[in-house]
């Protein structure tokens, strides 16, 4: 008997997944060292490390059947912890499994911006392309983004299954105008995106202020504050811009976590184009936190905001707000300089 396409690649599929997948519902990255699973050091033994929450089911499933969701979906959102190296590899064994079932969607990044398209064309079109002559490419050591070998193994899998590589985020510049200069600032495809989805409720605005406060350590002015917020609703539009023009194949987003939430995230900017979502957020635990219930935050009221989460373990991690606090107490530390004389006549 002949089976239709998409049955004969659902098994395709789920062989794929069967054959990797570890017992009792994980998923874990490959082993990088015999004995080696998990590259994070912190609470690699929890109870949830390499579980998978179906959060609309309310129950946990296991890694063909998440596959198999987001096999089924147009367009997937793979929402990471930036400097989490288990993030970097689980996304890249989605991409894998994806590809070796016949799905073969664009691979969208936040960390690279729409203006570099031509940049990223011109390397995969070179011979022997890898992820560090594309990182050199976008000059990755000079974007601000964590160090590329975190990413390398995503960039591999999109190179080795030969999907598209999208440069999907708002350039800094544009954001940056965008923020001094208001909505008027915006691309037009950008400014439609925000008026179609429409300004945020009084508690969307205050979830979206706290975010700025923690992004930027609890020393963001007043006055700069809902600046900011649209400059986070410009990236997430832009974001749902470059997905809905991957085509017909579809993409993967890889991106902070926030910007694979539901709720407000690009999601929301995405309804209404048509074509299945899922969003996929890798979540680290915690010492207390041993159900899912548990890991909703206060700006979730409706629970978890994603279709599935993935947990992992913790990355061990300086506090992010050192710095910032450091260079900011020596500033107001630092002596103002005494006014220079007045030149003297000749």
């Amino acid at each position: 008997m002949v089976m239709p396409r998409r049955a004969s690649a659902l098994l395709v599929l789920a062989s794929l997944a069967v054959a990797c997948a570890p017992s009792r519902a994980r998923l874990v990255a490959q082993p990088l060292a015999p004995g080696r699973t998990w590259v994070s050091p912190l609470l690699r033994d929890h109870p949830l490390a390499g579980r998978i929450w179906d959060v609309r089911a309310g129950r946990f499933v296991d890694e063909p059947a998440l596959v198999a969701a987001l096999f089924g979906a147009h367009t997937v959102l793979l929402g990471e912890i930036h400097d989490n190296a288990d993030h970097h590899l689980l996304q890249a064994r989605l991409i894998r499994a994806l590809a070796a079932a016949g799905r073969k969607p664009a691979v969208a990044f936040e960390m690279l911006s729409v203006e570099q398209q031509p940049a990223i064309d011109a390397a995969l079109a070179a011979p022997g392309v890898t992820p560090d002559s594309l990182a050199k490419a976008v000059q990755w050591a000079k974007s601000g983004w964590p160090e590329f070998p975190l990413y390398r193994p995503v960039f591999a899998a999109a190179l080795d299954a030969r999907l598209h590589v999208v440069g999907a985020n708002l350039p800094r510049k544009d954001v940056r105008r965008a923020v001094m200069e208001g909505e008027k600032a915006l691309p037009p495809s950008v400014a439609k995106r925000i008026a179609r989805l429409g300004p945020p409720s009084p508690a969307e605005r205050e979830a979206l202020r706290k975010e700025m406060q923690e992004a930027h350590c609890g020393e963001l002015p007043e006055a700069q504050m809902d600046p900011m917020i649209l400059g986070q609703r410009a990236r997430d539009a832009q974001l749902a811009e470059s997905l809905a023009a991957a085509g017909a194949g579809g993409a993967a987003l890889v991106c902070g976590s926030q910007h694979a939430r539901l709720d407000r995230g690009v999601p929301a900017y995405l309804a209404g184009d048509g074509g299945k979502v899922i969003s996929v957020a890798f979540r680290e635990v915690t010492p207390e936190g041993r159900e899912p219930a548990q890991y909703v935050e206060e700006d979730e009221p409706e629970g978890l905001p994603y279709d599935f989460v993935v947990f992992t373990p913790r990355a061990e991690r300086e506090d992010p707000c050192k710095g910032l606090r450091e260079h900011l107490r020596a500033k107001k530390a630092k002596p103002k300089a005494p006014p220079a004389p007045p030149s003297s006549a000749p």
